[in-house]
């Protein structure tokens, strides 16, 4: 097996699970969930069926879902998903695809990517107030609603966000879940009036740094159309494509 292809692709599948993740592994597919009940927060994806057996592996996902209170999910059809035209399939049962972003790149490095400039300062965050200013910034650079209280959350050294400091402020952030085969990235957003600074370069040189460390160089991510021409110019290369789609079954 390509682990570095199959990390890349199916990222959920292989990670390191949280505290409050759970995930049902099988030969047809795997079923990612994490804390909430927002489609992106359960995800369905690795599919290895065949065309006959959709509509109840579909069925079985919503049985699963439906027992913990969870209304929806999203599918990542990747590119080696079977069977062949599943995405159609998928779209002709009513799911849709996922906004603002359908499609993500598969992306690995396996080269150092050289280190970011010497005025921005990368730290792990690790009180409750460092990881609330990740979220904020998570939530500015992407338009989504700003967090005013810390989320209680355990210490986890396989799943760990970072903070860049520019001038001693916090403006960008990132996490990354180290696994057996490899890193996986997550997360990376940088406030509008820091853009430009190297702060999302230095973030991925300091998770290169502590995959090194552990004995695993290599990071693969998902990326959108924002973060893939930066993360080519670092040296990434593009692997394969993640068709995400929303099914919406119980709203």
């Amino acid at each position: 097996m390509d682990w570095v292809l199959e990390l890349a692709e199916n990222a959920n599948t292989y990670t390191p699970l949280g505290p409050a993740d759970e995930r049902i592994v099988n030969d047809r597919y795997v079923l990612w969930m994490g804390r909430g009940d927002e489609p992106h927060w359960n995800v369905a994806q690795r599919f290895r069926l065949r065309s006959e057996e959709i509509d109840e592996v579909r069925e079985e996902i919503h049985g699963i879902l439906r027992a913990k209170g969870r209304a929806a999910c999203t599918w990542e059809v990747g590119s080696h998903a079977t069977p062949e035209g599943l995405v159609d399939r998928l779209l002709a049962l009513g799911l849709v695809d996922d906004q603002p972003t359908a499609l993500a790149i598969g992306m690995v490095l396996t080269e150092p990517p050289g280190p970011g400039p010497d005025d921005v300062e990368v730290r792990r965050a690790k009180t409750d107030e460092e990881h609330l200013v990740a979220d904020q910034i998570a939530a500015i650079a992407f338009g989504d609603p700003v967090p005013t209280e810390a989320r209680p959350r355990d210490q986890d050294s396989n799943n760990v966000v970072y903070l860049a400091y520019v001038d001693g402020e916090p403006v960008s952030r990132a996490s990354a879940s180290f696994g057996e085969h490899g890193v996986s990235l997550f997360g990376g957003s940088t406030l509008p009036e820091a853009r430009s600074r190297g702060a999302y370069r230095a973030l991925v040189a300091a998770r290169w740094d502590d995959a090194v460390a552990r004995g695993t160089p290599v990071l693969v991510t998902q990326a959108g159309p924002m973060s893939r021409p930066i993360l080519a110019q670092l040296g990434f290369r593009e692997v394969c494509e993640i068709r995400i789609l929303l099914d919406e079954f119980d709203r």
